[in-house]
């Protein structure tokens, strides 16, 4: 399959929102009158839940604008809900009918005790309202994160979906209880219990035969172009009809603050985020397993907003821009920041982001995406695609965060990220730079840090062309 042709715009969650609550505790003695554990109280941690935990984990994906199209109550709940979402989406409502859901959990020790779930709230059914049909029309890619409460089924929603250009792909997280996803969907993401109860039919001895069974099974039935089956720490199976699946291995996941909750919202946001790159659906595949072990292994949603843990590897983070940015500054920390299009890392880059990074408490690294490197270079720029770009800055030890922005200059990135120091390398000595006003209006400074001379991508790429002209077949002869 053909790499597509990444959109330009934003990445729409359509699905329910719901309130999390998680009750953290400590738990060193029986209740006296039944064998339960005494919970006492420390914290409690309040998030957006469902399609708004989708939301946010796409937001800090990305580093793009997301638009979340749900529905709350006009309750105490769903007032919260939306405050919580307003720092990581444009948050489209539709009317409910019933309160909003909201799920508690009871934790001590790591470890959930019990849940309790309350509210009844359902979509209401009718107009589809202006914004919402806006929002889906201009859509780059869409994300639908079915909870079963009655989003993803709603009649409007359905009729724009399956009229959607072919160039939107749509990633479908599907509920029990929720509609089939639309003909011609580019990836559903079902658990395997999900899958098993889609499909069907005869089970299998196996885990893995009944996983590939199920899957090859729903691509046809469905009409869509793959069917990942999440395997907890197994990692996935992907079908696209064919005779072979591919199994997609998790990294091990050990340790204390291993949490699966969230993990299926995060591998459905990090897979539409790749498709929304222009990503063939095994990259986006590889690429949510890749992110949603590493959710898990930080603590799962439980560790959302929770204070910073040393930091041991270069991937730590790396996954949470605005997270990190917010406890950094939260702290009084320095937020350091760079950019470019990084796209042959050279000695350059290197020498410059450890000299950055030594300037403040953390540093983020903003990068030009695909669509914007090329206006800026030419159509035959990137050399190295978005993705492959930000895992190799994220590897360095010296980068905690990497952030992508599709405009030409990192502007509207930088007026969310407000950093207290900006860092460009000397080459750029007398340019006026685009975002230096930004970057000052929020109380930051613009910095030159020495740059190796003589290197540079262009350079590299020149130098390339000028080897292979001369060899055999090249366009010297």
């Amino acid at each position: 399959m053909s790499r597509g042709r990444p959109r330009g715009g934003p990445l729409v969650v359509v699905g329910d929102a719901l309130l999390d609550i998680d009750v953290e505790g400590t738990a060193g003695r029986l209740c006296p009158d039944a064998p339960v554990p005494v919970v006492e109280r420390t914290r409690e941690h309040r998030r957006a839940g469902g399609a708004g935990l989708a939301a946010r984990l796409a937001a800090e994906i990305t580093g793009r604008d997301v638009v979340l199209v749900t529905a709350v109550g006009d309750d105490e709940a769903g007032h919260r809900v939306g405050a919580l979402l307003a720092a990581y989406a444009d948050v489209v409502r539709l009317p409910m009918a019933g309160t909003t859901s909201c799920k508690t959990r009871i934790r001590a020790g790591g470890q959930t005790l019990v849940r309790i779930d309350e509210g009844d709230g359902r979509a209401a059914d009718g107009p589809l309202p202006p914004r919402a049909a806006e929002a889906l029309a201009r859509a780059g890619a869409v994300l639908v994160s079915d909870y079963g409460r009655g989003v993803a089924a709603h009649s409007g929603i359905r009729r724009l979906l399956a009229t959607l250009p072919d160039g939107v792909p749509v990633t479908w997280d599907p509920h029990p209880v929720g509609p089939r996803p639309p003909r011609g969907t580019r990836l559903v993401t079902p658990n395997h219990a999900e899958a098993r109860r889609f499909a069907g039919g005869p089970a299998a001895d196996e885990p893995l035969p009944q996983a590939a069974a199920d899957a090859a099974a729903l691509v046809g039935r469905w009409r869509v172009t793959g069917v990942a089956v999440t395997l907890g720490e197994h990692g996935a199976l992907l079908s696209m009809g064919g005779a072979a699946p591919h199994v997609i291995p998790a990294p091990v996941v050990a340790g204390p603050r291993a949490d699966g909750c969230g993990a299926g919202d995060c591998f459905a946001a990090a897979a539409a985020h790749v498709l929304h790159d222009g990503g063939m659906v095994t990259e986006a595949v590889a690429e949510a397993v890749r992110r949603a072990s590493a959710f898990v292994a930080a603590g799962g949603a439980a560790s959302l907003g929770a204070p910073a843990t040393p930091r041991d590897t270069a991937a730590v983070a790396a996954d949470d821009v605005w997270d990190l940015v917010r406890r950094t500054q939260a702290s009084g920390g320095r937020v350091v920041a760079t950019g470019g299009c990084f796209d042959l890392l050279h000695a350059g880059h290197v020498g410059l982001l450890r000299e950055a990074r030594r300037l403040g408490d953390c540093l983020v690294v903003c990068v030009n995406s695909d669509a914007s490197v090329r206006a800026l270079k030419g159509p035959d720029r990137p050399l190295v695609p978005a993705g492959d770009r930000v895992r190799v800055l994220a590897a360095l030890e010296c980068v905690d965060a990497v952030a992508v922005f599709d405009e030409l200059t990192p502007v509207a990135l930088l007026e969310r990220l407000r950093p207290g120091i900006w860092v460009k390398g000397a080459d750029y000595a007398g340019i006026d730079l685009a975002e230096a006003a930004v970057v000052r209006r929020h109380g930051g400074e613009v910095v030159l840090l020495p740059y190796l001379d003589g290197r540079s991508t262009s350079r590299l790429v020149a130098r390339a062309r000028e080897i292979t002209s001369v060899l055999p077949g090249g366009d010297g002869q």
